[in-house]
């Protein structure tokens, strides 16, 4: 059963989603753009009878507080801290992680900090290579190394209604994802100063790009048990990200689905299998 809470974070309430007994070993789900931890409601059923799961939306998604971005400073690294202080509070500092899209540089942020904690990984189209980024990536670098406010305004595109859905069904067979998911993303984006704190978020990414080589250092220096489970057909983060974590880490296992950015709305069942498997080697 999944029940729902919120925790007091500094001046934050952070939401976060609970499954399965506490005495088992503890996996942190994190989140991606721009969706929150409803994107682990079909996964979190089919691990709860192995793990203790907890899955926070971070702050400006989802039920977290959302502060207006004059106010709170919407950075990977900074959200990375807050969800620091958040396992600080639940008491949960030895957990495996599931990271994917902007949940990766957080977890990773996590892990650079408090390597101890880290039990093992699964990187779900969560990137942490140059190799790994797809072709939009690009045009990304243009604005990050030539900000405008004009190429500011250009990435609202980013959470436009079309666009949510198309991170949902591109690269997935025909009638296989639910609308549930985007459609609830959707709904979010109508929230008072969405699309600012959004656009923190697109500007500072650039840091994580930057911050790659300490997160391969991290995974040369620890070699975590690391699986790699990627939607193969997600044309922003590519399977030679996937592949790349081979590169630094010994302790890897990569699959291949055939699906699109967000696997969990239709490999949710195979994931859970293959993370038991994995984790129980």
């Amino acid at each position: 059963m999944i029940t729902y809470h919120k925790q007091d974070v500094e001046d934050l309430s952070i939401f976060y989603r609970e499954a399965g007994d506490p005495n088992k070993p503890t996996m942190l789900l994190l989140h991606g753009f721009p969706s929150a931890s409803h994107m682990f409601r079909d996964l979190m059923p089919a691990l709860e009878n192995h793990f203790h799961l907890i899955a926070p939306d971070f702050p400006g998604f989802g039920q977290s507080s959302s502060p207006d971005h004059d106010e709170f400073i919407y950075s990977f690294k900074h959200i990375s801290e807050i969800m620091t202080t958040f396992l600080k509070e639940r008491n949960l500092t030895s957990f495996y992680m599931y990271v994917f899209d902007y949940g990766a540089p957080i977890g990773y942020y996590l892990a650079l900090s408090h390597p101890d904690w880290i039990r093992g990984i699964v990187s779900q189209n969560g990137n942490a290579y140059q190799e790994g980024l797809g072709s939009k990536w690009a045009t990304r670098q243009d604005f990050w190394d030539h900000p405008t406010q004009a190429k500011r305004d250009s990435y609202r595109t980013a959470f436009a209604p079309e666009t949510i859905k198309g991170q949902y069904l591109t690269g997935t067979q025909p009638n296989r994802v639910a609308p549930d998911g985007y459609m609830l993303d959707i709904a979010y984006t109508h929230t008072p100063d969405y699309a600012e704190r959004q656009l923190d978020l697109i500007f500072d990414y650039q840091n994580n790009v930057k911050t790659y080589p300490l997160f391969q250092q991290y995974f040369r220096e620890y070699q975590p048990q690391l699986l790699a489970v990627w939607g193969k057909n997600d044309p922003s983060f590519i399977p030679a990200g996937a592949e790349a974590f081979k590169r630094d880490d010994a302790n890897v296992e990569v699959d291949l689905l055939d699906t699109g950015h967000f696997a969990l709305e239709t490999h949710a069942q195979t994931i859970a299998q293959l993370i038991i498997q994995f984790f129980n080697k």
